[in-house]
């Protein structure tokens, strides 16, 4: 379960990112953080990853207060996420297989158990011709899906997910989004940020409305008008 309870994110010489926010992700749930650019729904993702700390308020991961944990924990606490930026953040590099067995080399996994978990999140995204390919001979859409299988290897129970589709063409989009709905369907919590209009994958799944870092709604999509 992740909570906020009235989180505030401030950085030096600027104002409020993120104003009293509060609300509860249980696990297993799919929810769209949306609003516009500069809106805060990066900043909230960062809160929720413990890329950043909050102000003030207080953010629960499973239960742990972020704000008190120790930097040493940090990073073992950060195992439970996969994390998928807009820029990819991919190694041009090494290849696919390069890129996705990476997180797994950092965790201590080598050898066929490696080979094995990277083999398995390429296929699932549809890019297990592609294990030796260099990234920068793969379209936009093919990058990003290297990008969700690096992000899941670890096999991580929260997905999170900064406009992983913004800068797509609709057919990529809609690929992409039926990934994130298959890890969703097997248990993995997903939590997108994005500006677009919200999409039929939308319609039943949570919706946290962000303006100007004040959280304006909070419910299904089919139950409020929510616009980004």
């Amino acid at each position: 379960m992740i909570k906020f309870d009235q989180v505030t994110k401030r950085y030096p010489g600027s104002n409020e990112v993120l104003k009293n926010a509060s609300f509860t992700i249980e696990a297993g749930e799919f929810v769209f953080v949306t609003g516009h650019s500069g809106a805060g729904k990066s900043t909230l993702l960062k809160l929720i990853a413990a890329i950043e700390r909050p102000s003030s308020g207080t953010v629960l991961i499973a239960n742990q207060n972020i704000s008190k944990l120790k930097e040493s924990a940090i990073p073992f606490m950060r195992r439970r996420f996969g994390l998928i930026f807009q820029d990819h953040k991919l190694l041009y590099d090494r290849n696919c297989f390069e890129n996705v067995v990476l997180p797994l080399h950092i965790n201590g996994i080598s050898g066929l158990e490696a080979a094995k978990r990277v083999r398995a999140a390429l296929d699932k995204v549809g890019l297990l011709n592609k294990e030796k390919a260099m990234p920068i001979t793969l379209s936009g859409g093919e990058q990003q899906r290297l990008a969700i299988a690096r992000a899941v290897v670890s096999r991580p129970s929260i997905l999170i997910a900064d406009e992983p589709t913004g800068n797509l063409d609709a057919n990529y989009a809609a690929d992409i989004m039926a990934i994130f709905q298959a890890f969703h369907q097997v248990g993995v919590t997903v939590i997108m940020a994005t500006h677009d209009a919200l999409n039929r994958a939308a319609i039943q799944n949570r919706v946290l409305h962000l303006d100007h870092g004040t959280l304006k709604q909070t419910g299904t999509a089919s139950t409020e008008q929510v616009t980004a």
